[in-house]
């Protein structure tokens, strides 16, 4: 049977927290789930087909970024009545709980993209200083008001997965889908979502992240600025 919702979970050897996923997401029975295993070494995909869902699979991995077009693709080809799509984690950062907050401004037609925002006092010192940069750049740049623009906890109609396109890969997955809306006038709104911080980041390679997101920040939102495509 179709669904007007349909939940997309990119996963990289994650056989330790897929199974507590897909079992939340089973309290929403009126979401289908797609799961996009980038080439785990695990038993990722074959868990996640224990459940009954739709796995698709690359040779090798290739990034969240690659995971996410995958999965578009496949929902936008293959899955013709969704209307609405949410991104879930699979390492359990964001639970599904949460990512299902994210659709209700979209389902009340607030907007078209929504992205949550995190608790700042609640985060490590490393990602509260980054995305303090983040986002202000972000925000002076392409004349926005967001409060987080780095939350992976997002949702979408399937008409702004098309306007956004194609996903970049790494650290710049989130400020590149915020600044194809902005450029494409994506109706874009946040709501406030709690993440659980598992692993701590070491200082150089932080460094190295804040570095590459800033860059790419500046350099589209200079495109932006002088009306360059």
């Amino acid at each position: 049977m179709a669904s007007k919702y349909v939940a997309l979970i990119p996963a990289y050897n994650e056989e330790k927290n897929i199974f507590k996923v897909l079992f939340e997401m089973n309290k929403y029975p009126h979401i289908k789930v797609v799961v996009v295993d980038d080439g785990s070494k695990d038993k990722t995909a074959e868990i996640a087909r224990s459940f009954g869902v739709k796995v698709l699979q690359h040779k090798k991995n290739i990034g969240k970024g690659e995971a996410l077009n995958t999965g578009f693709r496949y929902i936008l080809n293959s899955m013709k009545g969704t209307k609405y799509v949410v991104i879930i984690d699979a390492d359990l950062q964001y639970m599904p709980l949460e990512a299902i907050k994210v659709l209700k401004p979209i389902e009340n037609g607030e907007a078209d993209f929504v992205m949550g925002y995190r608790d700042w006092s609640k985060l490590p010192f490393l990602h509260l200083s980054a995305n303090f940069v983040w986002r202000t750049l972000f925000n002076i740049l392409f004349g926005t008001n967001l409060k987080d623009t780095n939350c992976g906890c997002m949702a979408l109609t399937t008409d702004a997965v098309k306007k956004i396109g194609r996903v970049q890969g790494g650290y710049i997955i989130e400020n590149s889908m915020l600044a194809h809306g902005v450029r494409k006038n994506v109706k874009i709104k946040q709501v406030p979502v709690n993440v659980i911080y598992r692993h701590k980041s070491k200082v150089p390679r932080g460094l190295r992240i804040l570095f590459g997101v800033s860059i790419f920040i500046l350099t589209e939102g200079f495109k932006y600025r002088l009306g360059i495509k």
